[in-house]
């Protein structure tokens, strides 16, 4: 089990629920039955008589972490970009909402798939657990499914033997990059999508064969991307959900109007 926010949250569900139940069954009982310090006009209860403080707020805190719980763990879970990997799609700063139904319904914390939904397709932008530490997130997009033979040489990907289509859009102006890059339009089985690529830095040559059950990652700042060439593939129980929406970017300290409600691609 990862200790992280999501474990937290559940445990503060837990606990101020299993308060608001023992109060219910046990001790508002015990209060009630008590004529020396008990009356229905609650100006006249004595100290002892009314709720106590961890019980007034386990009451109030529950029916919120319950909420938030099962909307994070189920169906939407907002995450915020912390580094340039998915430049020029995602910018440091976006924060983004992912669905977490989209791959099948899983069991908070443990991850296990208990619902078949779809399996991820080719072009998505996913949030997966990092493999070599679970406790981090990370976000790339699918380039490998399982079966595919993966290569990459001399900056050109290759799925299934076949060169995927790019055209070179023009040199990349936006934020977040400071080498010199240049931007293409990559086409993934029909998934259009906008990525980097830096003249002056050498690419890592190699060949993978995607297993089952698992999944081939890569950044659109391919020059500057930490994925799946590097430390390998990623397991589908790892999958948290797509990424389908920016609902807020707010880097060096200004809120870019512009990003707010824009489709991830």
């Amino acid at each position: 089990m990862i200790f992280d926010f999501a474990f937290f949250l559940f445990a503060g569900t837990v606990i101020t629920g299993a308060i608001w139940l023992l109060d219910s069954l046990f001790w508002a009982r015990s209060r009630k039955n008590n004529p020396f310090e008990y009356s229905d006009d609650p100006t006249l209860n004595t100290r002892s008589s009314r709720e106590p403080v961890v019980v007034e707020y386990a009451k109030s805190f529950f029916p919120v972490l319950l909420v938030v719980f099962l909307l994070r763990g189920f169906l939407v879970e907002p995450f915020r970009i912390p580094s340039g990997s998915m430049i020029p799609s995602l910018y440091i700063g976006d924060f983004i909402l992912v669905n977490k139904f989209a791959y099948g319904v899983r069991l908070p914390l443990l991850g296990d798939k208990v619902y078949e939904v779809k399996d991820p397709q080719r072009g998505d932008v996913v949030v997966f657990r990092y493999p070599r530490d679970p406790s981090v997130d990370y976000i790339k997009r699918v380039i490998g499914l399982p079966g595919d033979h993966i290569a990459y040489y001399n900056k050109v990907l290759y799925v299934n033997d076949k060169p995927v289509t790019r055209a070179f859009v023009d040199k990349y102006q936006g934020p977040g990059e400071t080498s010199i890059a240049e931007e293409y339009v990559e086409d993934l089985d029909g998934v259009k999508h906008s990525m980097l690529l830096i003249p002056e830095r050498q690419g890592n040559n190699a060949e993978y064969i995607v297993p089952d059950g698992h999944y081939f990652m890569m950044g659109d700042n391919r020059d500057n991307s930490n994925d799946s060439r590097y430390w390998g593939v990623v397991p589908d129980k790892y999958l948290v959900g797509k990424a389908f929406m920016i609902w807020m970017n707010f880097s060096d300290w200004n809120v870019q109007w512009r990003r707010i409600g824009q489709f991830i691609q």
